[in-house]
């Protein structure tokens, strides 16, 4: 049976960019909202979260570890909402739930697909989109992480890189350091999130500027970004090394041009390094080892969860594009309110 009482904005990609996206490349539309059907809930969305790989997405870039968004259907992503109408036993009205039905006020779902969270767990529920799962993967899984080392983490203020710079010292290494897009962000890094040093990547080279916070080399390398700072890494990566490869950010803010990869890879084999390339999808059978540790951090004041609202689904779209240049710090979620 249709609703007739209720409806749903919902963000549709309109075009597919040659190049960064404009704001003409979505399209904001108003939908009716049906009532679930057998093994289905309605969830009233509560909050969105945006990633800088949407980006990829959005322009189709191939050989992407997601399916591409497509024209004229509405994007999709992470949230968290509470279940307003339930046809499944097993997820009742009222409870809080995750699933990967985004970009929308409302969101009818299989039951199946979407995941019962404690609503007292956190102080918001927007801190179930956070992407600590991804740097801890990262850093235990990809990169192998040991006591003492010394880990370098691109983009330390965005939302990945903010948490994989605290959890990498929560971890036990030895020296942490991070690179950032301002002098602003690089006094967050070190003050707020306490990392050892940190540099402006603008401030060139790259290379000379990594040596200088990491005068003994780099063991671990949490790369967000790619390009100019992934040759720098494997310049200053130490013997027997891991680079845990997790974003692309150089080649989403050139509007998908490719950046070039890790250039001479001569220094990789002398050096026995390892580039591993991962996804969150991956390790999702460490998110309730994670959950636990990441609320005793946050419990004990030992992780900053550093976290920027924006208002309203349509305002989603440029905040995706804001978020890409490098205009916010830490976590970036909507909240779907109206």
């Amino acid at each position: 049976m249709t609703m007739t009482t209720r409806t749903s904005r919902a963000v549709q990609l309109a075009a597919r960019p040659d190049g960064f996206p404009a704001l003409s490349d979505f399209r904001l539309v108003e939908q009716p909202v049906s009532e679930p059907g057998p093994g289905q809930v309605l969830v009233r969305n509560l909050y969105m979260s945006l990633d800088p790989g949407m980006l990829m997405q959005i322009g189709a870039y191939p050989g992407i570890p997601m399916p591409p968004f497509v024209i004229g259907d509405a994007m999709s992503g992470d949230a968290v909402g509470e279940v307003v109408a339930s046809a499944d036993p097993g997820v009742p009205e009222g409870a809080l739930v995750l699933h990967r039905l985004g970009w929308r006020e409302y969101a009818v779902a299989a039951a199946d697909a979407v995941r019962i969270v404690d609503p007292d767990a956190y102080p918001s529920p927007s801190a179930y989109l956070g992407f600590g799962l991804v740097a801890y993967a990262g850093l235990t899984v990809a990169a192998g992480l040991r006591e003492g080392e010394t880990v370098f983490v691109s983009s330390a203020a965005g939302a990945t890189g903010s948490l994989a710079g605290q959890i990498a010292r929560l971890l036990g290494a030895g020296r942490v350091v991070g690179s950032a897009g301002s002098a602003q962000k690089v006094r967050h890094v070190v003050d707020k999130l306490g990392f050892d040093a940190a540099f402006d990547y603008h401030d060139e080279p790259l290379t000379d500027r990594l040596r200088t916070v990491a005068p003994a080399g780099i063991d671990v390398y949490f790369d967000n970004v790619g390009g100019a700072q992934l040759r720098a890494a494997v310049e200053v990566m130490n013997v027997g090394g891991r680079i845990a490869l997790c974003g692309a950010l150089a080649r989403q803010r050139s509007g998908g041009v490719p950046d070039g990869g890790p250039g001479d890879l001569l220094p990789v084999i002398g050096k026995r390094l390892t580039l591993r390339g991962f996804t969150m999808l991956d390790h999702l059978n460490l998110a309730p080892e994670f959950g636990r540790r990441l609320r005793q951090w946050l419990a004990d004041g030992s992780l900053v969860h550093t976290e920027t609202v924006v208002d309203g689904l349509e305002n989603a779209p440029q905040a995706l594009l804001d978020l890409v240049r490098g205009r916010y710090t830490g976590k970036v979620v909507v909240q779907l309110t109206r």
